[in-house]
């Protein structure tokens, strides 16, 4: 099967994220079950705009933050049309609205989350309220026949609270072989906090800090452990107490080994559409503690972890009432409710296969990767 992804940003973008890590992971996956694989992005400084992924699928970039959803019109229009077999439109905030100009292949949503409540912490009044309540809601209301995928419970609420009628769960992937090892030989020696995130409002670090804070009162030798960068960043710097260390952007194999040594992850963001990071930490043996929102609610129950109301306050309590358990390592924790990517990846493509149904579908198949102009690839191209 040809398959074209549209979405905003490849990993190679400076703000890549979650999103972006979702993507390769399943694009990789499709590409090892023999089908090709065609990523349509946005431009990004010092990088082709065509060329082959370590992972095998085609990147085209072109256009900007905002100029990349024309510039995935004009390539269908030009370029598309008649060379693939399944549209995968990838919601970030702003669709591509594939479902309007996209005609003669089955066309697939795939929305992580919904915005709501993270217009008001990413953009200033008015833009946050014509944002929440007329752009966003406006929007999805395209894809209200669509089939759509999404990555857990909450999301699927949310998105039929939009009028979208067929929303699919399929289960956030990860490669769990990954994170498994003797984590509890590596913890670290005083209690170990960390937070693992994009340092921005709408994942709220400055509410990890002030729980860290609350935390260092009763525990003073407790630590912090801050990964990731971005535009709070200089000011959570100058506002942190000690104990905190601002780690930055740091290598997969660190974050691991980070994870493993951590006695408690801290997640406080205003929603998620699963949470990742939640999963990735309960496979390395280190339980979430987070705020009661979409997404983390879903993600943390499911890997063992403890579920607070929104304040900085609370989620200190939580962790000081079982500091010796953090410490012992007797919180018992498990990568719940996630599946391998290859897992995922296939259940995607026989949602497209029976029409959400569980029916074949008799257009879509396999094509070699020589019969179509739009999927050719210079074997030289890096």
């Amino acid at each position: 099967m040809r398959i074209l992804i549209f979405n905003w940003r490849d990993l190679t973008h400076p703000k890549a994220g979650g999103a972006e890590v979702y993507t390769d992971a399943v694009a990789r996956a499709w590409i090892s079950q023999g089908h090709q694989v065609t990523l349509f992005t946005s431009a990004v400084e010092g990088h082709s705009g065509d060329e082959v992924s370590q992972g095998g699928y085609r990147i085209i970039r072109r256009g900007g933050r905002l100029g990349v959803y024309r510039e995935a019109r004009r390539f269908w229009k030009s370029e598309g049309q008649g060379h693939f077999d399944l549209v995968i439109d990838e919601v970030n905030t702003k669709p591509f609205g594939c479902p309007k100009w996209v005609s003669g292949v089955p066309v697939v949503a795939l929305i992580h989350q919904v915005a709501r409540e993270i217009w008001f912490y990413e953009t200033p009044f008015p833009i946050a309220v014509i944002g929440r309540y007329l752009m966003e809601p406006h929007w999805l209301r395209a894809y209200a026949d669509t089939l759509t995928v999404t990555v857990s419970k909450s999301s699927k609420e949310s998105l039929e609270g939009y009028g979208l009628h067929r929303v699919h769960v399929v289960a956030e992937g990860m490669e769990k072989s990954r994170y498994l090892g003797n984590s509890a030989a590596e913890k670290e020696s005083v209690l170990t906090l960390l937070f693992v995130g994009r340092l921005s409002a709408n994942k709220r670090p400055d509410e990890a800090i002030e729980a860290f804070r609350i935390v260092k009162r009763r525990i003073p030798e407790a630590r912090l452990w801050i990964v990731g960068t971005g535009p709070m960043m200089s000011k959570l710097v100058a506002a942190a107490p000690p104990g905190v260390e601002f780690l930055g952007r740091i290598s997969e194999v660190e974050k691991v080994g980070r994870l493993r040594r951590a006695h408690a992850l801290l997640v406080t963001s205003v929603r998620e559409g699963w949470g990742l990071v939640v999963t990735e930490a309960a496979a390395c043996g280190t339980p979430s503690f987070g705020y009661n929102v979409a997404g983390l609610r879903d993600s943390i129950v499911s890997s063992g972890g403890v579920l607070t109301d929104r304040l900085p306050s609370l989620l200190a309590s939580a962790i000081v009432d079982v500091v010796p358990d953090l410490l012992e390592g007797g919180m018992a924790v498990a990568p719940g409710g996630v599946l391998e990517w290859e897992q995922v990846a296939s259940k995607i493509l026989s949602l497209v296969l029976g029409g959400g149904t569980g029916g074949p579908v008799a257009q879509l198949g396999t094509h070699s990767r020589t019969d179509s102009p739009a999927t050719e690839i210079d074997a030289d191209c890096t």
